[in-house]
């Protein structure tokens, strides 16, 4: 019976097959390429459990890269550390940092402009290195039609991509991409000799197991694996662009109704869309705070009849001054246009009377 760890092997060998179909979608440039127009395919990359621990590796990697004394000696050793992100980043920003000893009041959230992006403007010049999350949108580096919306993603010293988000591969499936190699190693590795023996008879490169922060692993990209072979990247290309699809639709859907109001008024650059459903009694009320009150209680409303009824169900979220509204995320493939049709009834019909 063949033992956990040359059972790993097989699969670290199947990760790193996959790693290899990734290096042509994302080029990684160091900054000596960059300035000269060329690309480098040498970089690293390890599957983790879910975009949150992706994340979590990217500032691990990102702070022994500056400050490598950090893995002997502690946080002592380092001078007051500041992490710069995107107002609109996702919360397990704050979670790495308070669990890196960071701090979470050292996670300064940098403004973004209407369509989600930072501002430029906004960062401080002291920013020492650059972060790329690509958990929902990396899916769209398999699409030709739309992989020129992440122009730039190969600056990035690290990605983040979830194939169990746009890819549709079953939870949990996720990778952190790292332009460095070596850095993954540099920073996790401890030999232990009891698995990590180095006379071993095959290619010690497959052993992948001491770059992660984990010992066992569940073989997550097994699935990722088996979707890659019956699919290929066409199949996720088309599955890909059809979801896109999907959300422009919704967009004219929305854009052309009386009963809803779009909270961005451009067209989405991905899967999500966002909108408020208006009743007549908010339709005939004049923009401001009463307004937004009232509006603000709507989704939440319309949300736990779908729950009792079971019929349809959507997100919904507030975001900064903007009362709640219903958060639309493609990322099923099955999704017709008539299920987008029947959503927006749905809406309508529950809330109608609100």
């Amino acid at each position: 019976m063949p033992s956990q760890i040359s059972m790993e092997i097989r699969e670290d060998m199947r990760e790193q097959l996959l790693i290899r179909s990734k290096q042509d979608e994302v080029p990684f440039k160091s900054t000596e390429q960059a300035e000269e127009g060329c690309s480098t395919n040498d970089f690293s990359s390890v599957h983790g459990k879910g975009g949150t621990i992706s994340n979590l590796y990217s500032i691990l990697l990102a702070r022994h890269h500056h400050f490598p004394k950090v893995k002997t000696e502690g946080m002592h050793a380092l001078p007051r550390l500041a992490l710069f992100t995107s107002s609109h980043s996702h919360y397990s920003i704050k979670k790495s940092a308070a669990v890196l000893g960071i701090g979470t009041d050292s996670v300064i959230a940098v403004k973004c402009d209407e369509r989600g992006k930072m501002i430029p403007g906004e960062l401080e010049s002291s920013i020492m290195a650059a972060k790329a999350k690509a958990a929902w949108g990396g899916g769209l580096l398999l699409s030709r039609k739309h992989k020129v919306k992440l122009q730039g993603i190969e600056r990035a010293s690290s990605i983040t991509w979830n194939p169990h988000k746009m890819m549709g591969v079953p939870l949990q499936c996720s990778a952190i991409l790292v332009r460095q190699k070596g850095l993954l190693e540099a920073c996790n590795k401890q030999c232990a000799e009891y698995l990590f023996q180095t006379d071993k008879q095959y290619d010690m490169s497959y052993d992948t197991g001491d770059k992660t922060i984990q010992c066992g692993r569940h073989v997550d990209v097994f699935k990722l694996w088996l979707m890659w072979k019956a699919k290929g990247s066409e199949g996720f290309e088309l599955q890909i662009n059809h979801c896109l699809e999907n959300a422009e639709y919704l967009y004219y859907k929305l854009k052309n109704g009386k009963e809803f109001q779009l909270v961005f008024q451009n067209k989405p650059e991905h899967s999500n869309v966002c909108f408020w459903y208006l009743p007549i009694r908010i339709r005939n009320m004049s923009l401001g705070p009463n307004r937004d009150k009232e509006l603000h209680s709507i989704a939440p409303k319309i949300k736990a009849k779908m729950m009792e009824n079971g019929a349809a169900m959507i997100g919904y979220q507030p975001l900064e001054d903007k009362p709640n509204f219903f958060r639309c995320v493609f990322s099923n493939p099955a999704t017709q246009k008539q299920d987008v049709d029947f959503l927006l009834e749905e809406i309508a019909s529950l809330g109608a009377d609100l």
